[in-house]
């Protein structure tokens, strides 16, 4: 009998999976790696490579920062798989998705956008999101154990308060039990009182600077939707799943209109998740820095395989494996 071939999904991480060192070793190994950090730096007129292998953390946290670093690294891995391998994301790959800024790496994955041009909306993105609150005004929260329902109950408890128009939102649906909420400091902080009141199984701040994918963040939308009107961007040389729809987005104008609302909206990722395995996906590799997204595809779909790479030596398991 012939053996059923896997079907792969790349997909790429966002916002928290970055640290210091991040990078330097497929720097110094591979010289597929350090032509996407060149390129990144050279676009952002900043060495932003130098800052992603030596820190500070400090600086490298900055959010303006952190989302173009995150992409730099994921598509360095990207070109050295292709490199060291001799094919093409488009001759592996059914189809690409990324978390929050991720989006913006399976989109230069797919070749809908340049690497470059990725870099500068991401740095325009991390800019404008800080810019869209004051220090301190707004806040996320994780809440593990929940399922989504709860979870927007919570919020409907905790959006009733002493101040008028607070917000608290569902940022992201990360499955596995895991949702994170945000919105305005003292709205997030009563969703943790209602949530522990309830039983929620863990409930905790996490440490953002700015309440992201909430309504707060409409400034940032407005600032993206300036800027995405004019960058090129081409149909993808596959389909990207879109964390607003959890669906394909192929049409450029689309893809536009989605990383929009994107900005605002909630990160769909159990249902992206499951939306790649009912199109046949059993195969899953997360490109870049962490395992964060590998480990909640085990949890949303335990029968897929999921594998992390973002080292020399998780490039080289990953290259047999493909």
């Amino acid at each position: 009998m012939v053996p059923l071939m896997s079907v792969h999904a790349f997909i790429f991480p966002g916002q928290g999976s970055q640290s210091v060192g991040m990078g330097r070793d497929l720097a110094a190994a591979f010289a597929a790696a350090r032509e996407v950090f060149e390129e990144v730096d050279e676009t952002l007129r900043h060495k932003l490579s130098k800052l992603m292998f030596e820190g500070p953390a400090e600086e490298l946290t900055l959010t303006e920062n952190t989302q173009p670093a995150l992409l730099a690294h994921s598509m360095a891995v990207l070109r050295v798989l292709e490199r060291e391998g001799g094919w093409r994301l488009a001759d592996k790959a059914a189809v690409v998705a990324g978390h929050s800024l991720g989006e913006y790496s399976a989109l230069a994955a797919a070749g809908a956008l340049t690497v470059g041009e990725a870099a500068r909306l991401l740095r325009l993105r991390g800019q404008a999101m800080q810019k869209a609150v004051p220090p301190g005004a707004g806040a996320m929260a994780a809440l593990l154990g929940v399922e989504l329902d709860q979870a927007g109950e919570i919020c409907a408890a905790a959006a009733v308060g002493p101040a008028e128009r607070e917000v608290v939102e569902i940022a992201n649906d990360n499955g596995g039990g895991q949702v994170v909420v945000s919105g305005h400091r003292a709205a997030v902080e009563r969703a943790l009182e209602v949530a522990k009141a309830r039983g929620v199984r863990r409930a905790m701040l996490l440490p953002v600077s700015a309440p992201f994918h909430c309504a707060l963040m409409a400034p940032a939308a407005d600032v993206m939707a300036e800027a995405l009107a004019t960058a090129e961007l081409r149909p993808p040389a596959v389909p990207v799943i879109a964390n607003v729809s959890a669906a394909k987005a192929t049409d450029p104008a689309a893809i536009r209109d989605l990383l929009v609302r994107q900005v605002t909206a909630t990160v769909r990722w159990r249902e992206s998740v499951a939306a790649m395995t009912a199109l046949g996906v059993d195969s899953f590799a997360e490109l870049g820095a962490g395992k964060v997204l590998a480990g909640l595809v085990r949890r949303i779909a335990p029968d897929a395989a999921a594998a992390s790479a973002g080292t020399p030596a998780e490039i080289e398991t990953l290259l047999k494996a493909l």
